[in-house]
């Protein structure tokens, strides 16, 4: 209370006692830093110069031992050759010894001793080996095995001692120096342990100023402000503990008394927001069945349309044939005409009833190959390709999903359009192609036509939309919006690319297979090199407005027509 009344807030309580205990674990941190320097120059002295040492002597201890033993072989047989691991041991002595002495700068003792080594080793060499050597050379083997004898033997043996005694002394430092590590070590470990019960003094300190106050002053403010939140707005809201906590009380009060003016305008809010979901939802439900109806209407209708139909075309054709030439040329043209609109109007009904069927008359996806489509509309088309001169080719396509029949379809209407659409004296030339574009594929149409112009791409793919009247192209304007529908279906989109330079180029997507690659389109490096399937010289099927033309369904007759 009285650091309350001082002005003690909580920010500087909180950083005294952090003072204290940063400056002890400053100063703990300065002594581990020492410990743990010498305890790191301990283990590398062991690590990196006992333990070496030990090794080389032993090293040392093998080639005073090659010496030794090749001069024994050279005095029992006398070949030159078996002097080679006495001259291999000297170097190996030399090069330990040289090794050994930069080690030992720190150690005067293992110095001492290897000095010793050295000595015994060179007087043995002088008074021993040396003689034998030379006597052999001059007199023989026998003459060199009579200089070996148990006193010669005696003082190899001391040199052998005296690597012995080397090695003690290596390992009597060595374990000087591991004590020492052992030594630096506890202590670090007692530093580690002193800073740790300073940071547990200090978080228990901590624990219990933060408990008087900022825990209890902050518990009595949570429960005030859940006494809001339940729905007590008019409750008032007071503090208690550090100046923060009081101010703090305050703003959420603030909050308070301004979230129970604004209660009343949310909630008049969200009245007027259900009542409108709730009439968008009406609308919603009534957009879907009058869809619904509307699909219903148009199967019904092309249906319950054909029979009147299929009479009147029939008795106007039979009017045709019996009064052909019987009547005046005017009669004969008014039949000419009911007869044209009869089966124009069943051509409609036709692409009407196909148009509702997508989406709704299903057999399921399954794995299809645009090759064989391709194929499959290259066939159909025959006649009319024929007739129009067109070429069609196109390079390897992919396997997708989807549905066979409606995916011909889709192809057909857009070579139909291709060949329909063509420039006068203009042989067609049709070409269908293929990329990956990320998961799904991209199938181009692209032809030499009349060609769309761009501010009619959007506009050719509305159903019963014309460009161009039914007697310069004939057809129901309802093709191009069958392969948009077809298209959508399948989980892709269509378009008209209007940056070619002539005729029409035609793109849509299609999903690609989860697996889909280079297995999916074949070989990829025969459609990079070029590889392209041709049919002869072959029309197509439409550049937009019809439908009838695709598939097998565009007669000769209609072909002819639209070429005049």
């Amino acid at each position: 209370m009285k650091a309350d009344q001082e002005g003690w807030t909580l920010r500087r309580r909180v950083g005294a006692l952090l003072s204290v205990v940063l400056v002890l674990l400053l100063g703990l941190a300065a002594a581990e830093a020492l410990v743990a320097e010498k305890n790191r120059q301990n283990i590398d002295a062991v690590l990196v110069r006992t333990a070496p040492l030990q090794l080389q002597s032993q090293e040392l201890m093998s080639a005073l031992l090659d010496q030794e033993a090749a001069v024994r072989g050279y005095a029992v047989n006398g070949d030159r050759k078996d002097l080679a691991p006495y001259d291999a041991g000297l170097r190996r002595e030399r090069d330990t010894v040289a090794s050994m002495e930069k080690l030992a700068t720190d150690y005067p003792d293992v110095r001492r001793e290897l000095a010793v080594v050295e000595q015994r080793a060179a007087r043995w060499r002088t008074d021993v080996a040396e003689p034998v050597i030379s006597t052999i050379e001059r007199s023989g083997p026998e003459a060199g095995q009579a200089l070996i004898t148990d006193q010669t033997r005696q003082q190899f043996d001391a040199v052998r001692a005296s690597v012995d005694t080397l090695q003690d002394e290596i390992l009597v430092v060595r374990q000087r120096t591991a004590d020492e590590v052992n030594r630096t070590g506890n202590l670090l470990v007692v530093l580690l342990i002193a800073a740790a019960l300073v940071v547990a003094v200090a978080g228990a300190l901590l624990l219990l100023s933060l408990d008087r106050i900022l825990i209890r002053p902050l518990a009595a403010l949570a429960g005030q402000v859940r006494e809001v939140a339940d729905g007590d707005y008019r409750h008032h809201i007071e503090g208690s503990g550090p100046p923060e906590f009081r101010r703090l009380a305050e703003d959420v009060d603030g909050m308070r008394k301004k979230i129970a003016r604004e209660l009343d305008e949310v909630r008049e809010a969200r009245e007027r927001i259900e009542w409108v979901n709730n009439q968008l939802q009406k609308q919603a439900e009534e957009l879907t069945r009058s869809n619904r109806d509307l699909e219903q209407f148009a199967y019904v209708a092309s249906h319950d349309l054909q029979e009147p139909l299929r009479k009147v075309a029939s008795f106007c054709q039979l009017l045709q044939r019996r009064y052909a030439g019987q009547l005046d040329e005017r009669a004969d043209q008014y039949i000419a005409f009911a007869v044209d609109g009869a089966q124009r109007m069943q051509r409609l009904i036709n692409d009407l009833l196909a148009f509702s069927r997508i989406g709704r008359l299903t057999t399921g996806f399954t794995e299809v190959d645009l090759n064989k489509v391709i194929g499959d509309v290259a066939a159909q088309t025959e006649a009319a390709r024929q007739y129009a001169d067109a070429e069609l080719t196109w390079d390897e396509l992919p396997v997708i999903r989807g549905e066979e029949p409606l995916l011909t379809n889709l192809l057909a209407n857009l070579v139909s359009n291709s060949i329909k659409f063509r420039r006068p004296n203009v042989p067609p030339r049709v070409h269908v192609s293929a990329r990956m574009l990320d998961d799904e594929w991209e199938i181009t149409c692209r032809d030499n036509g009349i060609g769309i112009e761009p501010e009619f791409a959007d506009k050719i793919f509305v159903i019963f939309q014309r460009l161009h009247s039914k007697d310069a192209y004939p057809g129901t304007g309802i093709g191009l919006a069958i392969v948009k529908k077809i298209a959508e279906y399948h989980g892709g989109r269509v378009w008209v690319d209007t940056g070619g330079e002539e005729g029409t180029t035609v793109r849509f997507t299609l999903p690609a297979l989860p697996a889909a690659g280079a297995e999916s389109t074949g070989d990829p490096a025969s459609a990079e090199d070029g590889a392209v399937a041709t049919v002869g010289r072959q029309p197509e099927a439409g550049r937009g407005e019809t439908s009838e033309e695709t598939a097998g369904d565009a007669a000769t007759g209609d072909m002819k027509e639209a070429v005049g």
